[in-house]
């Protein structure tokens, strides 16, 4: 991260270099993406639930449900992940 000053006296903004803002684009679009599959996912069990023949009804519904309750975790460790890389880059930057 650089040190930016603007038209306001003492003001100064942390800006990412390229190579940091590359890779925080990357796990944010990462994450993004996981969390819509979740709620995709969360959504069509619910419309299955109505719209489904019996037989297929249930197993269908567990197996999106299950599919979407591992990537709710995996989501969770890559979000904490990304937030401590944020806070950390954050504080090397703001001691120098």
């Amino acid at each position: 991260m650089r040190n930016v000053k603007y038209f306001y006296s003492g003001v100064h903004v942390h800006v990412m270099d390229e190579d940091a803002k590359n890779q925080f684009k990357w796990k944010f679009y990462r994450l993004t993406l996981q969390l819509n599959v979740i709620v995709l996912l969360v959504a069509l069990s619910v419309i299955g639930y109505f719209l489904l023949p019996n037989p297929y009804r249930i197993p269908l519904i567990a197996i999106m449900l299950v599919a979407a309750i591992v990537l709710s975790i995996n989501f969770r460790k890559s979000y904490l992940k990304t937030k401590a890389w944020l806070d950390k880059d954050g504080q090397d930057h703001k001691e120098t």
